[in-house]
């Protein structure tokens, strides 16, 4: 498990582009037979990746969790965003299409995530909150989630929301967790932009064709930075950063925060004129 600290909005005004890369983005989270893991202090806020192959993976522990388990004092979202795979939680076995979620109480010990065909695996992104009560393992498929559907063609941002783990969807502590698919022509994610000091955020891009990219966004409204992010990578974005993105071709992302409330609606929105 890797480890990224806090930045301030003085230090990330001085970064260069390899600075901020290393800092924010999460290249490697999808690797084929392996869980990554990324601990960002954003929040305690844990983003991870597993691609199970010919066999089982199973979640382990780590020294610096200082805990008896992964979630003996956590929570967890994991949204499948390729072939079908099953995840193990103490001996219960769930079913993952693409795009369902699973929730992940607290104190949950044994639990191991599959694929049904090896030959196009799962792939599991996977976040982890603090959490101080249990809630119980649900499991949402795509179909049951809230859409919200956004935008509009005229300004490239028409899109669909899906709301999985949050106040009025599947019970948690602290996690809010859902995605996004844009539409065929539509590019422009979280736009006009905001930001929520309350909450940090990380977005995970997928579905998006290999020769593509997106141009994320952060920084401060008035201090923007861009970063080039690619198919199956992450973006830890602070409190007190935008998070918007543009990309060269359609394509879907998952959002995950965590922090002081659960209230979706709570942002600050920032008009697009006042971008700097």
């Amino acid at each position: 498990m890797k480890q990224r600290y806090h930045n301030s909005q003085k230090e990330v005004k001085g970064m260069n582009t390899a600075e901020l890369r290393e800092q924010f983005l999460i290249e490697d989270l999808m690797t084929k037979g392996e869980i990554k893991f990324t601990y960002s202090h954003y929040d305690r806020m844990i983003i991870g990746g597993a691609v199970p192959t010919s066999g089982s993976l199973k979640l382990d522990n780590f020294p610096m969790l200082k805990a008896d388990f992964f979630l003996e004092r956590r929570e967890m979202g994991v949204i499948n965003v390729a072939g079908a795979g099953t995840i193990s939680v103490d001996g219960k076995t769930y079913d993952l299409a693409k795009k369902d979620c699973l929730y992940i109480s607290r104190g949950s010990k044994d639990i191991s995530f599959s694929s049904k065909d090896a030959s196009s695996p799962a792939e599991f992104y996977i976040l982890s909150a603090p959490a101080h009560k249990e809630y119980p393992t649900t499991l949402m498929k795509e179909a049951d989630a809230t859409p919200v559907v956004l935008g509009s063609a005229e300004t490239s941002n028409h899109r669909t929301i899906h709301k999985y783990i949050y106040a009025d969807g599947i019970q948690s502590c602290q996690l809010v967790m859902g995605l996004t698919t844009l539409t065929t022509g539509s590019v422009w994610n979280t736009m006009p932009s905001h930001v929520h000091d309350r909450r940090m955020e990380a977005y995970f891009y997928f579905d998006l064709a290999a020769d593509q990219t997106v141009f994320h966004f952060m920084g401060e409204p008035q201090e923007t930075r861009h970063m080039t992010v690619h198919n199956n990578q992450a973006i830890i974005s602070p409190p007190w950063s935008i998070h918007s993105g543009c990309a060269t071709a359609s394509y879907s992302f998952i959002w995950g925060m965590g922090g002081e409330n659960q209230d979706y609606g709570d942002m600050d929105p920032v008009a697009i004129i006042d971008l700097k």
